[in-house]
């Protein structure tokens, strides 16, 4: 009864064991310590098929045509790849080639650029500020003792040349006038006179004394009018301007007429201060001496502070590239130097530059800070790429030239540089076409190539 019981116990250990095999190696052991071989009840698993089918002999099972090594990659249209990432009797691509068709190209938006020679220029960074430029500044002076009768611009208004501002009342003008229209009437008289005198004397008629003296009567009557037409210059009026308003009005000529003052603005431009009001006062002592502020912004001066051990670098006439970056995408102009001053200042060591800049549409404000490249150098160079295009590759300086296939990684030797582009000594020849904007996406693909090779 025992014995069958124990074969029964073997049995069921022996089919469990066939599924597992901790329980199996237990039944093995048990098997060897009541003195049977280990092996005696050994069970042979056959692997089990995709269709759960057995395989007829010498044919693999289904589906097993498509299983591959580990590792080994699968193409997409179900050919095998090599190991280099190209399908058989695919041509490799040489090292540092990148294959890019003109669709990826462009859906990269990879620009590119025809390599050819040029010139790079060198700037030299100096910060300065904007402020008028004086030759086109002009204030429109009280030029007598009077009164503000009219005040023709407002602020901000455009004024020609010689146009009038402004309306003054004074006396000193009536008196300049009244004593030039006097002496001028006087000087008619005594001419008349002279003529007459001269006709006698020619004849004989008069004597020479009195000749003599009627000579000198008109040259010194014209003589008060020289000197009455002088003093109306002084005061910025013209005696022809004068003498024509007396020849209109005649013998009407009234005190308010005299008394009339008009200003001119000396320069045309525009009205950027207004200092008095109608009914002011000025010319006088403790008066405003200044009617108006005229300035013509349509060029405007950079004031720059060069040190000295950079002013031997700085010369006239040379361009000059002015950035104001505080303003909202920034603003760029180019301008030229016009004054190198010959002095330093003691204090600071530097020497005033003046930068002439075009403002047409009278952007640049004057007091507004900006930043001035001046030109130091220009040097013609056979070829020259644009920075944007190196990059670094291996530690060596290169750029992707375009290819039929796609680009082409290219090791160059740098020269001399400016602010946008490498002079290239060597590696590259000019009429090349290269990559400039996102060349860093090359870059990148050249590095997975080069990893899918290794």
């Amino acid at each position: 009864m025992r014995l069958l019981l124990f074969a029964v116990l073997l049995a069921t250990g022996i089919a469990i064991g066939a599924a597992v095999p901790a329980v199996a190696r237990f039944v093995r052991d048990n098997l060897a310590a009541a003195g049977l071989p280990k092996d005696l009840f050994t069970i042979t698993v056959p692997p089990i098929t995709a269709n759960h089918e057995p395989s007829k002999a010498g044919t693999p099972p289904d589906g097993d045509d498509d299983v591959k090594k580990p590792g080994t990659p699968k193409a997409t249209n179900g050919h095998e790849i090599g190991k280099h990432g190209y399908e058989p009797g695919e041509e490799h691509p040489e090292k540092g080639a990148i294959r890019m068709g003109p669709e990826e190209v462009a859906a990269l938006n990879i620009s590119v650029v025809k390599v050819e020679g040029g010139t790079l220029a060198r700037h030299l960074l100096v910060p300065g500020a904007i402020t008028p430029d004086t030759d086109r500044i002009a204030r429109v002076p009280a030029r007598v003792v009077g009164t503000v009768t009219e005040m023709r611009k407002r602020l901000g208004d455009r004024v020609a040349k010689d146009e009038i501002v402004a309306v003054l009342e004074s006396r000193d003008v009536a008196d300049a006038k009244s004593e030039y229209l006097i002496a001028s009437v006087r000087a008619e008289l005594e001419k008349t006179n002279f003529d007459r005198q001269q006709a006698l004397w020619d004849k004989r008629i008069s004597s020479e004394q009195v000749y003599l003296r009627t000579r000198a009567t008109y040259t010194e009557a014209t003589l008060r009018v020289d000197l009455a037409s002088q003093k109306l210059s002084a005061l910025g009026l013209s005696a022809t301007d004068v003498a024509a308003a007396q020849k209109r009005e005649g013998a009407t000529l009234n005190q308010s007429t005299l008394r009339r003052y008009e200003l001119r603005s000396s320069l045309a431009g525009r009205v950027v201060e207004r200092k008095v009001e109608v009914g002011t006062t000025v010319g006088g002592k403790g008066d405003p001496a200044d009617i108006y502020t005229v300035a013509d912004l349509s060029t405007v001066w950079i004031e720059l502070s060069v040190p000295t051990h950079e002013l031997a670098m700085v010369r006239e006439g040379a361009p000059v590239a002015v950035t104001h970056a505080h303003e909202a995408g920034g603003r760029h102009a180019d301008g030229k130097v016009v004054f190198v001053s010959p002095f330093l200042n003691p204090d600071t060591r530097s020497a005033r530059v003046i930068v002439a800049l075009p403002n047409p549409d009278l952007a640049w404000r004057p007091g507004a800070f900006v930043t001035a490249g001046v030109e130091i150098a220009n040097d013609a160079v056979e070829v020259h790429v644009p920075k944007a295009a190196l990059q670094t590759v291996g530690g060596e300086r290169v750029v992707f030239v375009r290819t039929e296939e796609g680009f082409e990684k290219r090791e160059v030797e740098l020269g001399r540089s400016d602010d946008d582009s490498y002079e290239v000594v060597s590696g590259l020849k000019s009429g090349a076409t290269i990559a400039v904007a996102n060349s860093f996406i090359l870059k990148a693909e050249l590095r997975k190539s080069e990893a899918g090779d290794d």
